[in-house]
């Protein structure tokens, strides 16, 4: 499949409130619906996406394929799940299921750990649920888990950007 990773447009910012829904990460099993309103309900969630464009460290990129987007890829400086400090910008990523699996989720990853890298920071965060298997995948990029997140069904990780990481 052919797909295109390229920058968010500020038309498109307000998809990030649908990327940040499909992150939430439903374990196998789990029986009941997550309510799109927890993505505006939980403070930490909202400020993945609030406001954006407006600080200096936002950033997005995002796939494309068809002309459709399928997956972002932003970081922000804000209170939010992973943030550890504010020089440190925490990621959120997502991709629509129909397109996971085939690496759209590593080459947004790749391609914001370079911008990042190559705009001076040192450090970039993330949290993951500790069931959730994309936590390999960040792994494989570099990230190491520092600790619980917010809780402890979640892990808080940290990569270094001055250190190599694997083009997985």
């Amino acid at each position: 499949m052919d797909y295109e990773i390229r920058y968010i447009r500020q038309d498109e910012w307000p998809l990030l409130e649908d990327f940040l829904y499909e992150a939430i990460f439903v374990p196998e099993g789990y029986e009941s619906s997550i309510p799109r309103s927890i993505i505006y309900d939980d403070p930490k969630c909202r400020a993945a996406f609030e406001g954006f464009g407006t600080r200096p460290d936002d950033r997005a990129v995002v796939a494309e394929v068809d002309g459709k987007v399928v997956g972002a890829c932003w970081v922000r400086t804000t209170d939010e799940y992973g943030h550890i400090n504010a020089d440190t910008p925490s990621f959120s990523i997502s991709v629509f299921d129909p397109f996971r699996g085939q690496g759209i989720g590593t080459q947004l990853m790749l391609r914001m750990l370079d911008d990042l890298r190559d705009s001076g920071y040192s450090h970039a965060s993330l949290s993951v649920q500790k069931e959730n298997p994309t936590l390999r995948l960040y792994e494989r990029l570099g990230f190491r888990i520092i600790g619980d997140g917010a809780d402890k069904t979640e892990w808080l990780m940290v990569v270094n950007l001055n250190d190599v990481y694997l083009q997985a």
